[in-house]
């Protein structure tokens, strides 16, 4: 639901500021001062754009909450338990997906970098 889109927004935020810090990192003291501006601005907005978000994350969630209170008064309890577990695990496996997938970014752009040091 909409907190999976919020999670997969926070992660793909948290995946963009960790590259931007990485290319930071990989820039060496001859560096245009240029690049490190627009980078440093880069990540002046992802840090910006990543509190945004989680104030959005708890918004939301307290909105899903609502609504699983009211779920709960319609449902059985065991169908009520069969929700509770799709939505926590979906939650946990889309975000699982996303952490890995920036993970792959990440290590593919420090593989750039480390080949285009050598």
């Amino acid at each position: 639901g909409d907190l999976d889109k919020v999670v997969n927004l926070l992660l793909s935020i948290s995946g963009r500021l960790a590259r931007v810090e990485t290319a930071l990192g990989s820039l060496g003291p001859h560096a245009p001062a240029e690049d490190k501006v627009a980078l440093r601005e880069k990540q002046r907005l992802l840090v910006e754009q990543l509190e945004d978000a989680k104030e959005l994350k708890e918004h939301v969630g307290r909105r899903e909450e609502a609504v699983g209170a009211m779920v709960a008064r319609y449902l059985p309890a065991e169908h009520l338990q069969d929700y509770q577990h799709f939505v926590k695990m979906k939650s946990a496996l889309i975000a699982e997906q996303r952490e890995l997938e920036e993970k792959i970014k990440l290590g593919q752009e420090q593989l750039r970098c480390l080949r285009e040091s050598l």
